[in-house]
C-alpha cells in the first residue's frame, strides 16, 4: 500500500554537497558552497513507501530527481526482487542503476534504506557544480543521500546513462550493450570511496555515480574481476549521482493549476507535488521512474480528464500538452508521436544505423493517439475563452524539436494530423462501407497499437474495440465543430463531411465487437476459468441470472478468435468521449455497462481493490487464463486512470438527464437506477482504494482474508514475460485531482 511518509518544501535552493569536498572517515561530506542560482519557488520533496520500493524526488528550478530503493521483504519473490538503488532524471529520460547482492550470497538477507544527512536534516540534497567536462557548458547537476547497508555488499551491475537501457535490462532478458558497461571508469577518490563515470555516446555528456563510506564505515573497494564490482561493508555511504545534460524547465505546482484550482497545492499537497514533478514548460512527462519522457497517449488522456485545472494561456500546461504533440507529428503521413526517445539511448539506436546523432526520435506504432487531437482542440480553441485569444500566436509557432518539421507551423502540423483522420475514416462511411475490413487495424508488423500495449494487452487482435466504438467518431465530432468554427479553411466543407462521418461510426461499430453467452455457458464457463486460472476466490456464477454482454477488447485475435472475449473497461471511452443519440443502442450500452461495473470479478469487473481492466473468464481458450493474470501488466490488474474515465463517463451520462433534450434512459426508472447505483458503488471502490490512485497500476494476492493490494512488479510474470514494475507516480494517474463523486 502506497504511505505518504513525508512533505517537505524548503525555501530557495539548497546548496549541493559534492565528494569533492573535505571528507572525513566519520562524518558525511562537508556541504561546499558552489555557485548555485536562486530559485523564486520552493523545492519538491516527497517521500512515497510502496514496499519493497521506498520513492523519493526533490526538484527545484535547475533539476529534477526521483531515486528508488529496492529492498527485498520476508514475501518478496526474491527471483525478482533484489537490493537496488535507481536515480532517475527527467532531463534526457536518464539516470543510473547500481544493482547489489549480499556478500555472503545469501539472497534476501541484504537490506537498504536511505538515512537523513545530519548536516541538513533531509534524505536528498541538490547537487550543483561547475562541469567537469570543457566540452560542456552544462552544470553538473544530480542528488546526493547515504545509503545504508545492513551487511556486506557486493555491487554486481551498474548501468550510467539512460533510463531505457535500465529498462531494457529490468524488463527484457536482462540486455546489457557491451561497449556501454565497457565504457563505465572506477577511480578511487579522497576518503576511502571510490566514483564510477561514463562518457555518453554524445561524447560530451557525462554521468557520474560516487560512493565514500561515513561514520565510520569501512572503505569501498574495487574487484578489477571479469566484470569490475565493489565491495561494501555493512554501514553507511554517502552516495552522489550527477549529470551535465541540458535541463527542462519545470512548471511549480503553482504554475501547473489554473488560479481557480490553486488551493489544490494545500489540499492534494502529494499529487500536485508529483504533477509539477512531471511537468515542464515544452511537455508534460508519462511517469516516474520507468516513464521520464514524452508519451503522447499519455499526456492527451491526461488533459482530456485534467482541463479543469490545468494552466491555460501562453506558458501553461494546457499549451505545453498541445505544442509538444503537434512538435512530433510524422508530416509523412500525420501519425502521432507516441515515446520520445532522447539523449544517450537515440544515439545508440542512430549508432546502430551508422548514423552519428543526438537528435530525438519518434515512435509512431500507435493508432490511438491521433484522435485525441481534435477532441484536444476544440475542448482548448472553441469551448475556452483564454484559448479563443490563444489562436493565432500559438498556431503561427514554428516547430523546433524535430528537424524534419522545422519548416512547418503548429497550424500546418494539425492541418497534416485532422487530414489523416478524414482519410483513414471515409471508406467506412462510403455506402455498404460498414464491414471489419474497413475498419481502423493495427498497423502492418505491429502487435500493439492502443493504451493496452503489451504482447497479449488485446489478445493478439489486430482491430481495437476503444479505437473504432469511441475515439474515431469522437474525434470526427470535433474536426466538424473545429470546422465550424472557422479552423482548417483548405476543407470548408468538414462541417457536415465529419458530422456525417461521426455519426456512421457512432451507430454502426458497436456490433462488431459485440458478444452475447447464454446464461448456461456463461456459468460454465466461469466455472471452468476458476478451476484453470490461480484464482482461489468464489465464483459469484449465482449472480449470473442472464445472458452476459459485453464488447470485446478486439477483433482477429489469438487463435483464430474473431473476437477477443475478454471482459473489460473500455467502455468508458464511449462513456466519457460521446454523447450517444441512437437511444436504443445506449440505453443497451449503459445496461451492460453497469452490470460490469456492479458484478464481482469473476462474473464482472469489480472487487475490493477496484475494477480489474480485464476479466478473461469468459474466453472459452485456456490462453486467456494464461495471458490475463494478476502479474499481466494488462491482465485483471487495476489501473487507475481507468476508474477515472470510467467515472467521469458516468456522470457525463447521468448529467445529460438533466439537459432539455434528456436521453430515453433517464425515464427508465429501473435502467437510470442501476447506472446510477453503479455509479456510486464504483465511488465507493474509489475511495476505499484512495491509497494507491496516483500509482500507475496495481494487483493483488486473494488469502484467507480476501482481496489484497500488492505492487504488480512483486508477482512472478506470466510465463515467458519479464516483471513489469509499477511506476509510483503516473501522469494520467494524477487525474483524480479534477475527477470527483458528483451529486444526481
Amino acid at each position: 500500500m502506497v504511505r505518504l511518509l513525508g512533505i517537505h518544501a524548503v525555501a530557495g535552493f539548497m546548496i549541493g554537497s559534492t565528494l569533492a569536498a573535505i571528507i572525513s572517515p566519520k562524518l558525511e561530506a562537508t556541504v561546499s558552497v558552489s555557485s548555485t542560482p536562486t530559485c523564486s519557488s520552493d523545492a519538491i520533496r516527497l517521500h512515497l513507501s510502496d514496499p519493497p520500493y521506498e520513492n523519493y524526488f526533490y526538484e527545484d528550478c535547475a533539476s529534477s530527481s526521483h531515486v528508488v530503493v529496492t529492498s527485498p521483504l520476508e514475501n518478496s519473490n526474491l527471483t525478482f526482487i533484489g537490493p537496488r538503488l535507481v536515480v532517475a532524471w527527467p532531463a534526457g529520460n536518464s539516470g543510473v542503476v547500481a544493482f547489489f547482492a549480499p556478500e555472503n550470497g545469501k539472497n534476501g538477507t541484504l537490506g537498504i534504506q536511505l538515512q537523513n544527512s545530519i548536516v541538513t536534516g533531509q534524505t536528498l540534497n541538490p547537487v550543483y557544480l561547475p562541469s567537469k567536462n570543457p566540452s560542456s557548458d552544462n552544470p553538473q547537476v544530480g542528488i546526493s543521500g547515504i545509503i545504508n547497508f545492513n551487511s556486506s555488499a557486493i555491487l554486481t551491475v551498474p548501468i550510467l546513462g539512460s533510463i531505457r537501457t535500465i529498462r531494457d535490462f529490468t524488463e527484457g532478458p536482462s540486455i546489457l550493450i557491451t561497449y556501454i558497461q565497457d565504457a563505465i571508469a572506477f577511480s578511487e577518490i579522497p576518503g576511502r570511496g571510490v566514483s564510477l563515470n561514463r562518457t555518453w555516446l554524445d561524447n560530451v555528456t557525462t554521468t557520474y555515480l560516487d560512493f565514500v563510506p561515513i561514520n565510520g564505515s569501512g572503505a569501498v573497494s574495487i574487484n578489477r574481476a571479469v566484470n569490475t564490482t565493489l565491495r561494501f561493508e555493512s554501514g553507511s555511504y554517502q552516495f552522489t549521482a550527477s549529470f551535465d545534460y541540458p535541463q527542462l524547465k519545470p512548471l511549480s505546482p503553482s504554475q501547473v493549476l489554473d488560479p481557480s484550482s490553486s488551493d489544490l497545492t494545500q489540499q492534494n499537497v502529494d499529487q500536485t507535488m508529483s504533477l509539477s514533478f512531471l511537468s515542464y514548460t515544452t511537455k508534460l512527462l508519462a511517469g516516474a521512474w520507468r516513464f521520464l519522457t514524452y508519451f503522447g497517449r499519455d499526456s492527451m488522456l491526461s488533459l482530456l480528464l485534467l482541463q479543469p485545472v490545468l494552466s491555460e494561456g501562453e506558458g501553461g500546461a494546457i499549451e505545453a500538452v498541445i505544442g509538444a504533440f503537434l512538435e512530433r507529428v510524422n508530416r509523412t503521413d500525420g501519425s502521432a508521436c507516441h515515446e520520445e526517445t532522447i539523449g544517450d539511448y537515440t544515439t545508440y539506436l542512430n549508432r546502430n544505423k551508422n548514423i552519428t546523432s543526438t537528435a530525438p526520435q519518434c515512435d509512431y506504432k500507435m493508432i490511438d493517439t491521433d484522435y485525441y487531437l481534435p477532441v484536444i482542440l476544440k475542448n482548448y480553441f472553441v469551448d475556452s475563452t483564454i484559448g479563443k485569444s490563444r489562436l493565432s500566436a500559438f498556431f503561427n509557432i514554428t516547430a523546433s524539436v524535430l528537424e524534419e518539421n522545422s519548416d512547418l507551423t503548429y497550424a500546418d502540423l494539425a492541418l497534416i494530423a485532422v487530414e489523416k483522420i478524414m482519410n483513414t475514416s471515409a471508406p467506412f462511411t462510403a455506402d455498404g462501407g460498414q464491414i471489419k475490413d474497413n475498419l481502423i487495424h493495427l498497423k502492418e508488423g505491429e502487435i500493439v497499437g492502443e493504451w493496452r500495449d503489451s504482447t497479449y494487452g488485446i489478445g493478439g487482435g489486430r482491430i481495437p474495440y476503444d479505437v473504432n466504438t469511441a475515439l474515431v467518431p469522437a474525434a470526427l465530432h470535433s474536426i466538424a465543430a473545429l470546422s465550424s468554427a472557422g479552423f482548417f479553411p483548405e476543407h470548408p466543407a468538414w462541417n457536415e463531411t465529419a458530422s456525417q462521418y461521426a455519426q456512421v461510426w457512432e451507430d454502426k461499430t458497436l456490433r462488431f465487437f459485440e458478444v452475447t453467452i447464454p446464461q448456461s455457458t456463461a456459468v460454465s464457463l466461469v466455472e471452468q476459468y476458476v478451476n484453470q486460472s490461480a484464482f482461489t476466490g468464489p465464483s459469484h456464477t449465482d449472480n449470473i441470472t442472464s445472458d452476459i454482454v459485453f464488447h470485446g477488447l478486439a477483433l482477429d485475435g489469438n487463435n483464430n478468435q474473431s473476437v477477443v472475449r475478454v471482459l473489460n473497461t473500455d467502455d468508458c471511452f464511449r462513456l466519457f468521449l460521446l454523447n450517444s443519440t441512437n437511444q436504443t443502442q445506449l440505453s443497451s450500452f449503459l445496461d451492460q455497462t453497469a452490470d460490469h461495473i456492479l458484478q464481482p470479478f469473476p462474473v464482472g469487473l469489480s472487487s475490493p481493490v477496484g475494477l480489474f481492466v480485464a476479466n478473461p473468464a469468459y474466453g472459452d481458450d485456456p490462453v486467456y487464463a494464461a495471458n490475463f493474470t494478476n502479474s499481466a501488466y494488462h491482465g485483471t490488474v487495476v489501473w487507475s486512470w481507468q476508474l477515472a474515465m470510467t467515472a467521469a463517463g458516468l456522470a457525463r451520462q447521468l448529467g445529460r438527464c438533466a439537459s432539455t433534450t434528456p436521453p430515453d434512459f433517464c425515464a427508465q426508472t429501473a435502467l437510470h437506477a442501476k447506472i446510477h447505483t453503479a455509479y456510486t458503488h464504483l465511488w465507493d471502490l474509489i475511495e476505499a482504494n484512495a491509497a494507491q490512485l496516483s500509482g500507475e497500476v496495481w494487483s493483488w494476492e486473494y488469502d484467507s482474508d480476501g482481496f489484497r493490494v500488492v505492487p504488480l512488479g512483486a508477482l512472478p510474470p506470466p510465463p515467458g514475460t519479464s516483471p513489469t514494475e509499477s511506476d509510483i507516480r503516473q501522469l494520467w494517474s494524477l487525474t483524480f485531482l479534477a475527477v470527483h463523486r458528483e451529486e444526481f
